[in-house]
């Protein structure tokens, strides 16, 4: 999601999760704003809403290494 727009399908399947599960988790992830969304039909696609999030992620999984 940190690259490309990704159906809620798509990331239940990635992470080997329930889709009910993903759209309960990115509907809270898109009530703080950390995920911005589009409906294209009946699909929705999600993405990270802001760049700095994903650094912030990413700072944060190599400082949890050390």
């Amino acid at each position: 999601m940190s690259q490309k727009e990704c159906s809620v399908n798509e990331i239940a399947k990635t992470l080997n999760l329930s889709q009910p599960n993903v759209s309960h988790q990115l509907r809270f992830l898109k009530n703080l704003r950390l995920v911005k969304y589009r409906r294209e039909g009946t699909t929705m696609y999600y993405s990270i809403d802001d760049d700095h999030i994903v650094h912030m992620l990413y700072q944060t999984i190599e400082h949890s290494k050390h």
